[in-house]
């Protein structure tokens, strides 16, 4: 079940949820089981830091433009926003810690 704090978006909806304020996005496919992993851990995360940041999700299989166009090569990838620009980047599993760092540190 997906927590409604975290939303999926798609390729038509991206542009608009990541222009204003935090987004943190994490690009992921229902095949990769280290995105099962990151997908706990954003929940968590979505529910420390209510209110600071939007949490989403892309699925690389059906969203391809919005992966190439970001440079995606490995799931999970995970990218913070702030108004529109791309202010930081994780490949691979990140620890709960860390992203609460990094939107921390962002706000």
């Amino acid at each position: 079940m997906q927590d409604k704090k975290v939303t999926e978006l798609s390729e038509s909806q991206f542009d608009t949820a990541i222009a204003n304020g935090l987004t943190l996005v994490d690009f992921w496919a229902p095949w990769c089981g280290p995105c099962r992993m990151q997908r706990s851990i954003l929940e968590e995360v979505a529910r420390s830091v209510d209110g600071q940041v939007k949490i989403a999700k892309v699925n690389v299989d059906e969203a391809e433009s919005i992966a190439g166009r970001f440079g995606i090569q490995a799931i999970p990838t995970l990218l913070l926003f702030k108004d529109g620009n791309n202010i930081l980047r994780f490949v691979g599993v990140q620890p709960k810690e860390i992203l609460i760092d990094a939107i921390s540190s962002a706000v």
